[in-house]
């Protein structure tokens, strides 16, 4: 009798995962290493991704941390080739870095234009070392209108409460493209699309409130989410258990965008 497989197997995989200092970036990074997988933690707070790493190798793991601003283009590009340099490798990249800002210029140029150079460089390489995938981190502000508890003042469209939504569409768009242009060159890519989930970004709602209450009702299941529900679908889509799935953005949001 056969023994059983791993859901997910990525032994003698390299993954680059950027925000990998919190949240759901070190989930994923913590998860991909318990598939087997050599995980590169990229940050613009080294301090977190040098945590991060260091959990991965107290756990017998193998990885590596570097400081990643995902706005310099330069710097993603060369981050590629650092993952290749430090862990022997580079099989999947995991878009992951973003913010909630009140500024509309600095949103868009984390969650869009970060999102882009991740994916203009990775899949060029991916393609060239024949194949790989792409996870992006969207929302379900990317699939749909964003609705809160909460009265809807002029924050949600102006400034980066509308730049939020507008990026995670936007990256909705370019996993889709990406996802065809890239198809028959072996790279799939794909996007999640987390609903709200208890991480250092969501850390104002989660007060044990009626605001609290408010948020978790807006998921059908009555919960928030966890980062370790987030990264065991990126692990599914890096993994070859997903390898007739491409150009799909999954919800990972406790039924919020089906109602």
């Amino acid at each position: 009798m056969n023994s059983p497989q791993p859901a997910s197997d990525l032994s003698g995989k390299v993954a680059l995962v950027t925000g990998a200092g919190s949240g759901i970036g070190r989930s994923t990074c913590l998860r991909l290493h318990e598939a087997g997988a050599a995980v590169m933690c990229a940050d613009i707070n080294a301090d977190g991704a040098k945590t991060t790493e260091q959990s991965i190798l107290d756990d017998g793991g193998q990885a590596a941390s570097l400081r990643l601003d995902v706005t310099d283009e330069g710097a993603v590009e060369k981050s590629l080739q650092q993952t290749l340099d430090a862990l022997g490798g580079f099989d999947v990249l995991f878009n992951n870095a973003g913010i909630g800002d009140v500024d509309y210029g600095r949103t868009l140029e984390v969650n869009l234009n970060g999102v882009y150079y991740g994916l203009r460089y990775g899949a060029e390489l991916l393609a060239q070392r024949g194949g790989g995938s792409i996870i992006n981190t969207a929302s379900i502000a990317g699939l749909q209108g964003l609705v809160t508890p909460l009265p809807m003042g002029p924050g949600i469209v102006e400034g980066g409460g509308v730049a939020y939504i507008a990026s995670k569409h936007a990256v909705v768009g370019m996993t889709r493209q990406y996802a065809i242009a890239y198809g028959e060159r072996g790279v799939r890519v794909n996007a999640v699309a987390p609903g709200y989930i208890e991480t250092p970004m969501t850390e104002m709602i989660q007060d044990g409130s009626v605001i609290q209450e408010g948020y978790e009702s807006l998921h059908p299941m009555g919960r928030l989410g966890q980062p370790d529900e987030i990264a065991n679908a990126v692990v599914f889509l890096a993994s070859d258990r997903s390898s007739f799935i491409t150009g799909v953005t999954l919800p990972v949001d406790g039924g919020y965008s089906a109602r």
